[in-house]
């Protein structure tokens, strides 16, 4: 009980000393071949591909403003954060907002005082999102004892990467058949990066790391494996659960 009670002072005021994090987001298009096979126009943010993660501490605000220099309107969700009361601010585009116009702005205000983990945020408008406006968005714990058990985070993100804008290729995805789509199908990206060329993760031993794996695809479902480890499942979309091992992880999009 004193224990429980100590905790609960220790997150009051550190809530209390919580910080309004500032992020912009300049939303543009970009040519640019992430895969190092085609070069196509994407839409990144700030000039950039892939998008910087975004990382706030649970209780912090995250006030992400988003600028649109596109020539379509633009929103932003942020993936698995509730939005009680604020529903005006989860980005859904012609859900809960009509969509940022071009040449406008509009700011995100996004709580997290109730939730930790591992998420991501999108644009939520047409296509936008599948042709690049993505990136993971990690919420550190406050809890002290969830941080004792590992040494370091690392983040690895998943994304699928088509050969062009998803809109230049719907009339193509309507009448292939699916056999005929195969030469066609996405690279996967982790961190960015294709898979193929992409840097090995180096770990040192007697050290314990938590692996945040976020899956930012709309095509591929992803089966991570590390060969001869096993891993401890410790939080699945922002839910922490009893340590559950295991010998891989079945990663759908959007997870």
């Amino acid at each position: 009980m004193l224990a429980y009670t100590l905790f609960n002072l220790l997150v009051s005021g550190l809530q209390v000393l919580a910080a309004r994090v500032q992020v912009t987001w300049d939303v543009g298009y970009l040519n640019i071949s992430r895969d190092g096979i085609s070069t196509w126009q994407a839409i990144g943010a700030n000039g950039k591909l892939p998008i910087p993660p975004i990382y706030v501490t649970q209780g912090d605000v995250l006030e992400l403003t988003a600028i649109n220099n596109l020539d379509k309107p633009l929103s932003v969700h942020a993936h698995g954060l509730f939005q009680r009361n604020s529903s005006y601010y989860d980005g859904a585009g012609m859900v809960t907002e009509c969509g940022i116009p071009p040449k406008s702005q509009f700011t995100y205000v996004i709580e997290t005082r109730d939730q930790s983990g591992t998420y991501w945020v999108h644009a939520h408008y047409g296509t936008e999102a599948i042709d690049g406006l993505r990136a993971a968005l990690v919420i550190r714990d406050l809890d002290p004892k969830l941080l004792d058990e590992y040494d370091e985070d690392v983040l690895l993100t998943l994304e699928d990467w088509g050969q062009g804008p998803l809109e230049s290729m719907v009339d193509m995805l309507k009448t292939t058949p699916l056999v005929n789509l195969i030469p066609n199908h996405p690279t996967v990206l982790i961190n960015g990066i294709n898979a193929n060329l992409s840097q090995p993760i180096r770990f040192t031993p007697g050290r314990r790391y938590r692996l945040r794996v976020v899956s930012m695809s709309f095509t591929y479902w992803f089966k991570v494996r590390l060969p001869g480890h096993t891993m401890q499942v410790i939080e699945a979309d922002g839910i922490y659960s009893q340590p559950s091992a295991v010998d891989g992880l079945d990663m759908c999009p959007g997870q």
